[in-house]
């Protein structure tokens, strides 16, 4: 669905390119802010040209002509957007100009598309993930200034430029660290790609897939998460530090809830509920995939929320927990984990990684309950925790083996 636009027409001359002082007449379409000019092959002498309201002064034959000429234009350009209106089809500057012209077979360029996309989707994805759409964007930027051009046509994306669009990310060093990107990076990148360029295969802006022959080559890294003790050494350590308490707090109540620092931010008193139980559960829906989550509240985390109600902050936000940016809080994560002597690179997201592993599925809750804690649309993406817990798993087989050892050497001495 076309989203609502913004469409002006103005009148305009070039008075840098005056020639025997007479200047060339244009047409600027703007949409959404985006400009296409059309040359409408007339002239008129500069001193006679009134650029406040974009027309020939004077009632000379000339200015009479030339602004008969402009409304005749005008007419025929609204009489194109209009038309785009009706059919439903992708409306922005060029494609105006492309019908007034005549010129409707026109292709979209990459860089079209990409701005379409993320316009389209600024409503129904979240901040976080429309903002890395926005990175991608860059990228492609980026890329396409390091080939010399400013754009380049769908029709033009072929399985090359996608294998060199991968390797110029791979080899980007930003200029705000040193750091290159990581593989699984580069991939979400060329992912993101992948969707805008499936979107235009869609609407038919492209006769074919350029990715058919593309495979994403993604490493599967284990999630980290804290052990037990871990964990217990964060949730009986004190601090004289307010900031750190608080930090603290909102770390151990994602621990037992599986809530992302978002979800825990936009928390109020509506999302709390009696359950099919008779006790408190949290119902919300999840910032980044808008999938509904309800999770029982274990008793640590009902502790918390009444820690802080009636808060100072909290009666502002009218928030459960009062607001801190995910920046400051994964900052100071860092010195709690020194404070505690834990060798982890902890942020906050660990503390999902925690409920889903020591405190769910370490504990013999079933992974489909758990896929569906965490608000998980595929429980294939819950089994990605289940492998990080095969160690619990090596572990508990060593402590059967060892008591079987024990049972058949006592076996043994009973038989003799």
């Amino acid at each position: 669905m076309q989203s609502q636009t913004t469409f002006t027409l103005s009148f305009w001359v070039n008075a840098t390119r005056a020639k025997n002082n007479q200047v060339s007449v244009y047409g600027r379409i703007t949409v959404n802010g985006k400009r296409a000019n059309i040359s409408l092959k007339r002239k008129v002498v500069l001193s006679e040209w009134d650029s406040n309201k974009g027309r020939a002064r004077g009632n000379k034959q000339e200015s009479r002509l030339l602004n008969r000429y402009l409304d005749q234009v005008k007419n025929r350009i609204y009489e194109a957007h209009d038309e785009l209106v009706k059919e439903k089809v992708f409306i922005c500057a060029q494609s105006i100009k492309a019908r007034f012209l005549g010129e409707d077979n026109e292709e979209y360029s990459l860089l079209t598309l990409v701005d379409y996309h993320n316009t389209q989707m600024s409503e129904s994805l979240s901040y976080g993930t429309l903002k890395n759409y926005f990175t991608t964007q860059k990228y492609i930027k980026l890329f396409l200034a390091k080939k010399k051009i400013q754009d380049i046509y769908l029709s033009q994306l072929t399985f090359r430029f996608l294998v060199d669009f991968e390797k110029f990310l791979r080899s980007h060093v930003p200029e705000d660290h040193q750091k290159k990107m990581e593989n699984n990076t580069v991939m979400k990148h060329i992912q993101r790609l992948r969707k805008m360029v499936t979107l235009a295969y869609k609407m038919e802006w492209i006769d074919k897939d350029p990715f058919i022959k593309f495979k994403p080559t993604y490493i599967k890294n284990e999630r980290e998460f804290l052990r037990e003790d871990e964990l217990k050494s964060i949730i009986e350590k004190e601090f004289e530090i307010e900031r750190l308490n608080l930090v603290k707090d909102l770390f151990i109540f994602s621990c037992y809830t599986g809530l992302s620092y978002i979800d825990v931010m936009k928390l109020n008193e509506d999302n709390i509920a009696i359950g099919i139980d008779g006790g408190r559960w949290l119902i919300t829906n999840r910032q980044k995939t808008h999938n509904k989550v309800k999770v029982p509240l274990l008793s640590i985390a009902e502790e918390l929320i009444e820690k802080y109600r009636g808060h100072i902050k909290t009666k502002k936000t009218k928030t459960l927990f009062p607001n801190i940016s995910n920046q400051k809080l994964n900052s100071y994560l860092k010195e709690i984990a020194d404070l505690c002597g834990i060798n982890k690179n902890l942020t906050f997201h660990i503390a999902r990684h925690t409920f889903a592993t020591t405190i769910t599925l370490s504990n013999g809750v079933p992974i489909e309950t758990v896929s569906k804690l965490l608000g998980h649309a595929k429980i294939a993406t819950t089994q990605i925790y289940a492998r990080v817990i095969e160690r619990k798993v090596s572990d508990d087989i060593n402590k059967l083996r060892s008591k079987l050892n024990e049972k058949a050497s006592l076996n043994q001495k009973q038989a003799n």
